[in-house]
């Protein structure tokens, strides 16, 4: 016990120390938690202990809560709204993917079909842990471009199940069908669905209102702590990971009042054992079989690089302007943690060649250890290669702390007239649209603009919806303005919404919702014909 506090202690010695010279010179401190897992294990003879079951597990939990903290912010009704990102983009991205890296590894590399299957879908896999991290420190998820990546890390994190179930049906312990493992597959879903959704929620939701009630922060936050570990458990029982069970429950408490306390009470322990997790990675690096196949894993990274990158951006420029497609693709082009589970899975499975796996591994560590370096670049690079500026709701730190303002969502013929109005009235606002070019418009006449899905609870929690004056719909196509009147109430029930309506069938498609105002563009028009009429001089002949 005395040693492993040793352990413990020149662990968090060595971390504080390099990732304070590395904050100095603007590195991820996501390098020097590696840095510290590879110090670590030379330092004190620890490598065979970086590949530890209990280790790994500790570790895997810095996950879980990063899993967690994207469950609270993808709710339902928000993954309704995300279904091309989630579902059409991640179903792509890993399909397409999977396919090439299949052939090039079976028929180029010649392993043999089991190996490349698994290599595939190893490689298909982009880091949540780096990626997320960074683009929810940099606002960036707020960007066309974030709003993709945000997506299709989901779809991929999902998709690990899958993955482990085909590996576990190669493996072929229990000598049973295909058919019967995806019956029970199937089953063990339907279940873990039903309990989390239908009785976990009243569950979680009686507790937290519970716990809150005694007005004492630590039972909280234990009440979270068990909800979020009980969940995970409960999904690893069902044959599931631990990370589903807690991005579920996640989505659950995201339809709750708690959404905002729990997401802010949870975030040092998330960062801590994220940190844990990186460390753990950084103990399974053996230097001297890097050092001696540097050229090779180097030469393999950048071939995934290309390759990721290259299929990433084909399909989402089909939906997507090159400059938020390439960065996209850029940002998920390296391979991710969930790999590590893949590989281990098809060890003890025998399915692959240790040899060929610990390469592998490291080629992995690697990427995730560039990934950090790179991706902050990742604007200014793809604006190099393109020659194209795209404006990006990037600077919504501008934001933070702003009140009574208004907020206008869309800058078409309406929104530029409301705008006019604002400015005689001299009431501050804010401009947000979807669009690229309407945004550019806005900048060019000198108004505070953004890029963003008003619809997005990302994109309205950095407009401040709560503290808002006023948000003014004028956008023309109707599904958007009700999805972005839904996206406001529930993120704001006493928001003062005005929302610009073109026909009675309009109107009456928005009755259910309690909209503060509906302005019948006609019937305005008609009052606004009268008064002029009886304003002006009449002369009779």
């Amino acid at each position: 016990m005395e040693v492993t506090f040793i352990y413990i202690i020149a662990a968090l010695g060595i971390s504080i120390v390099i990732n304070i010279l590395l904050k100095k010179i603007g590195i991820s401190q996501i390098i020097g938690y590696i840095l510290t897992g590879t110090i670590v294990a030379y330092l004190f003879d620890l490598r065979e202990a970086g590949h530890s079951h209990g280790l790994e597990l500790v570790g895997e939990f810095g996950i879980v809560f990063l899993m967690f903290t994207i469950g609270l912010e993808i709710s339902l009704r928000r993954m309704g709204t995300m279904k091309k990102e989630i579902f059409g983009n991640g179903v792509m991205q890993v399909g397409f993917t999977s396919v090439v890296v299949y052939t090039i590894a079976h028929y180029l590399f010649e392993l043999n079909e089991s190996s490349a299957l698994i290599v595939a879908l190893a490689f298909s896999l982009s880091s949540t842990a780096v990626v997320l991290s960074y683009l929810k420190a940099s606002k960036e998820i707020y960007t066309p471009y974030g709003q993709n990546a945000t997506g299709i890390l989901i779809f991929q994190d999902i998709a690990v199940i899958p993955i482990l179930i085909l590996i576990g049906f190669l493996t072929n312990e229990a000598n049973e069908s295909i058919s019967t493992i995806l019956i029970y597959t199937l089953e063990s879903a339907f279940i873990v669905i039903v309990i989390l959704f239908v009785f976990g929620k009243h569950i979680v939701t009686w507790l937290l209102h519970f716990s809150a009630s005694s007005e004492l922060d630590e039972l909280f936050m234990g009440s979270v702590l068990f909800i979020v570990m009980g969940a995970s458990l409960f999904a690893s029982y069902m044959g599931f990971t631990y990370s589903l069970g807690a991005f579920v429950v996640g989505m659950i408490i995201a339809e709750t009042k708690y959404h905002h306390k729990v997401e802010a009470d949870i975030a040092p322990f998330k960062d801590i054992l994220l940190g844990t997790f990186f460390v753990v990675v950084g103990m399974k690096i053996d230097v001297m079989m890097f050092l001696d196949n540097i050229v090779l894993i180097v030469a393999l990274f950048l071939f995934v690089l290309v390759v990721k990158t290259a299929i990433i951006f084909s399909f989402l420029r089909f939906s997507n302007n090159a400059t938020s497609s390439l960065k996209t693709a850029l940002a998920l082009s390296q391979v991710g943690e969930f790999s590590f589970v893949i590989f281990a899975v098809a060890s003890q499975g025998g399915l692959m060649e240790n040899s060929l796996i610990s390469l592998l591994v490291l080629v992995v560590i690697f990427s995730m250890m560039v990934t950090p370096f790179f991706i902050p670049h990742i604007n200014s690079f793809v604006e190099k290669v393109l020659h194209e500026k795209e404006i990006e709701a990037s600077d919504f730190s501008a934001l933070t702390g702003r009140k009574d303002h208004v907020i206008v969502c869309g800058y078409s013929v309406v929104g530029k007239f409301v705008t006019q109005y604002l400015q005689e009235l001299d009431a501050p606002f804010v401009v947000v649209d979807n669009s690229n070019k309407h945004v550019r418009e806005a900048l060019k006449d000198e108004h505070e603009a953004y890029l963003g899905d008003a619809s997005k609870s990302a994109i309205l929690d950095a407009l401040n919806i709560d503290k808002a004056a006023a948000i003014i719909v004028t956008l023309d196509n109707m599904d958007k303005k009700r999805l972005i009147c839904e996206a406001v109430l529930k993120q704001s029930k006493n928001a003062n919404l005005i929302v610009k309506v073109v026909s009675l069938e309009e109107k009456e498609r928005l009755a259910d919702l309690d909209i503060t105002c509906i302005v019948d563009g006609k019937v305005e028009v008609a009052r606004v014909l009268v008064e002029r009429m009886l304003t002006c001089q009449i002369t009779y002949n």
